[in-house]
């Protein structure tokens, strides 16, 4: 078992209500190809897609799985420090609680972030999102930030709960993590969130314009909850690219009709040096690691 500092971590509530969809006051998408359209996109709770659920093909842009949270809470010192601090203190894996509304003390798990937006999404089983409604409130037990690999310190861990951890189950091998994922994805191909100087909140995304590309990669199967490997994309400090840095992640929204985006990916485990060794297995996706459905 890996060495961690899990024992020094902070438990914390955070909490958050499920927000409604959003569409903007232009209403229509353009699409990189210049058509105008109308699609579902953020927020809501999205009944028929999951995580492992594929990723594309679907009518949507953005589209969140399972479902969306936000803190609207706001303080006068600190406007958004309630929403802030819901997006960045919970971790993938950790455990959501409903408490406010007819499903209440029924149980989820964090399944991802979404920059932008700031959003936190939930998986619940099916039968609990039937119950659910716009403004029930969850509550997130919060715990992963500031995890450490006491034995890799050069891979930094973001975004991830100790239990998730464990399920993912990676070894230090000569010297390198070995992590398990479903796809290497190159750092050329990565869009919107390169840049940003915050890896403990939202997600990057993969444009996935140049069908050439998808086809190389075999990016046509990526699935909502892969764990995926980004080439040469440094998150350690923020999203930059890196040759020979290694950034494994997410897979958190869905594809994306507007240039610049596509699927979300939410920083687990990035190495400047490359102390990561990716190894490609087709049920590393959140849903099979952490048992959430039967059905993938």
């Amino acid at each position: 078992m890996l060495k961690t500092n899990r024992d020094k971590l902070v438990k914390v509530s955070v909490i958050g209500e499920v927000v409604s969809p959003i569409i903007s006051d232009a209403v229509y998408k353009v699409t990189a190809d210049g058509e105008p359209v109308i699609l579902p996109g953020v927020g809501g709770i999205t009944y028929n897609i999951r995580v492992g659920d594929p990723a594309c093909g679907w009518m949507a842009d953005h589209v969140e799985p399972g479902v969306s949270l936000e803190n609207r809470v706001s303080d006068t010192r600190f406007p958004r420090g309630q929403s802030n601090a819901l997006n960045v203190l919970a971790c993938i894996g950790n455990e959501a609680v409903v408490v406010k509304g007819d499903a209440k003390g029924e149980k989820g798990v964090v399944v991802g972030k979404h920059g932008g937006i700031e959003h936190v999404m939930v998986d619940f089983p099916q039968e609990v999102m039937e119950r659910l409604v716009i403004e029930d409130r969850v509550q997130i037990r919060a715990c992963g930030v500031g995890l450490k690999l006491t034995d890799l310190p050069e891979v930094k861990v973001y975004n991830l709960s100790p239990e998730f951890l464990d399920a993912i189950n990676p070894r230090i091998a000569q010297g390198k993590l070995e992590v398990q994922v479903t796809h290497e994805i190159p750092a050329a191909i990565m869009g919107s969130g390169l840049g940003s100087t915050q890896t403990s909140s939202g997600d990057y995304d993969i444009t996935m314009f140049c069908g050439e590309t998808v086809k190389e990669c075999g990016l046509e199967d990526i699935r909502l909850g892969d764990l995926v490997a980004i080439r040469d994309a440094d998150s350690s400090y923020g999203r930059i690219y890196r040759r020979g840095s290694v950034t494994v992640g997410i897979v958190t929204h869905s594809n994306c009709v507007t240039a610049g985006h596509g699927p979300g990916v939410t920083t687990l485990f990035t190495s400047t040096r490359g102390l990561i060794k990716p190894v490609v297995r087709e049920g590393a996706n959140i849903a099979k690691l952490l048992r959430l459905r039967d059905d993938v």
